[in-house]
């Protein structure tokens, strides 16, 4: 894996203060998974009644793991619930023995925490097509469970990093009928960022109580508004692994409260622009907003060409105000465009309009808005009410240096 020297210039001035979430606790250990010297496996508990919802990616080759969870969604929330999670090895592209290593540590963790292996949920990040060595893992567990704190989230943030340069957090505390409610939530991401249902890994803990079908619905409707509205290299992961845990331990009942909804997408969209953030060389985060498309659906398809455009966050990169590169990966995307009504602003400065650039365009003022760290840009379509907002960086020579060593 390449060698990361220092801290994205994007990254946020410290790791958030988070509410503790009654109902979890979490625990933290070296299990020398890939490397030494470093914490790579996560242990979450859960108490009895909790309930969990999960997204997972799309890929065709998603791992082991992930089809685990996926069987393992809506069980009885009676017993409980575990987490484990390393970093290291991906145990994806591993055929029967990466099943094996699956059912190997759901029945260990589950004999060590005292719950039924069907409620142990893992997640594997980091090299593809490389066995896992799970009993490195088992050997941890016994220390893990003796580990186990509900102060512990930052260390489990920093034990699922992969190429991340910071360990990445956020929460929120609400009132209903008079109480607090608290979320918190730990992610990991940095490449291979182009989701299609989760991305990277992500854990949302809440002591709000919550209907299991509900809350999955919920997580699901949330996730394409926030994770699945970023990218940082096209690339959709086959470990992508995003779970929602509602302990029920608050007394509070969130189930269809729009309050709740809100606080969680809040906390969301904090995640999925902190990954953006840290995308492998990223020096810019950017926000791409399309309005006057044809559709919603549209809109969306013509906000991710231009973010996964290797032309226009190359220039974004170099701080060029080069519009004709929005363009083009305009007419590429595939949904409907006419070149005739096309406007094009970056930050508030009215590049491009009527297939033309502005009358009123002033090259230096746009090069300006391209030297500050976070960006905007903004295109109209005119052609209907179609809108949606995506966010990525640029591109730059530190994405190739992370990656074209990543095994070594």
């Amino acid at each position: 894996m390449a060698k990361i020297t220092a801290v994205s210039p994007l990254a946020p001035a410290s790791f958030p203060d988070l509410p503790v979430i009654a109902g979890v606790r979490l625990g933290t250990a070296e299990a020398g998974v890939r490397y030494k010297g470093r914490t790579d496996v996560m242990l979450a508990v859960l108490d009895p009644g909790t309930a969990v919802a999960g997204v997972f990616t799309r890929s065709a080759t998603r791992s082991a793991p992930v089809l685990d969870c996926q069987a393992k969604l809506g069980g009885d929330s009676s017993t409980g619930a575990a987490i484990l999670v390393n970093s290291g090895n991906s145990n994806a592209f591993t055929g029967q023995r990466g099943q094996m290593s699956v059912k190997d540590l759901t029945e260990a963790a589950a004999k060590t925490v005292g719950i039924p292996a069907s409620r142990v949920f893992t997640a594997s990040t980091g090299v593809i097509g490389e066995p896992l060595p799970h009993e490195k893992i088992i050997a941890k567990l016994d220390e893990l469970n003796g580990a186990l704190t509900a102060e512990a989230i930052k260390g489990a943030a920093k034990a699922i990093m992969t190429t991340d340069t910071f360990p990445k957090g956020a929460g929120r505390q609400i009132e209903i009928d008079g109480k607090t409610v608290s979320i918190s939530g730990i992610a990991k991401g940095s490449g291979m960022i182009a989701p299609d249902m989760a991305t990277m890994l992500v854990y949302i803990f809440t002591d709000a109580a919550h209907d299991q079908a509900a809350l999955q619905a919920l997580l699901a409707a949330e996730c394409d508004r926030t994770f699945n509205c970023i990218t940082v290299d096209s690339d959709t992961s086959t470990s992508d692994s995003l779970m929602l845990c509602a302990t029920g331990a608050s007394g509070v009942d969130a189930t269809g409260n729009a309050a709740f909804g809100e606080a969680l997408h809040e906390v969301m969209l904090d995640l999925a622009h902190q990954v953006v953030k840290d995308g492998e060389g990223a020096t810019k985060f950017v926000e791409i907003r399309v309005t006057g498309a044809a559709s919603a659906k549209d809109a969306k398809v013509h906000g991710m060409a231009i973010a996964n455009s290797p032309l226009v966050k190359t220039a974004i990169a170099g701080e060029d105000p080069n519009w004709g590169r929005v363009v083009m990966a305009i007419g590429k995307s595939g949904a409907a465009a006419d070149r005739d009504a096309l406007s094009i602003w970056f930050g508030d400065i009215l590049v491009a309009e009527k297939g033309w650039v502005s009358p009123s365009y002033v090259e230096a003022d746009a090069a300006a808005h391209m030297k500050q760290q976070e960006l905007l840009i903004r295109v109209d379509l005119g052609l209907g009410d179609g809108a949606a907002t995506v966010w990525t960086c640029d591109l730059t020579h530190g994405y190739i240096d992370i990656n074209a060593d990543y095994r070594s």
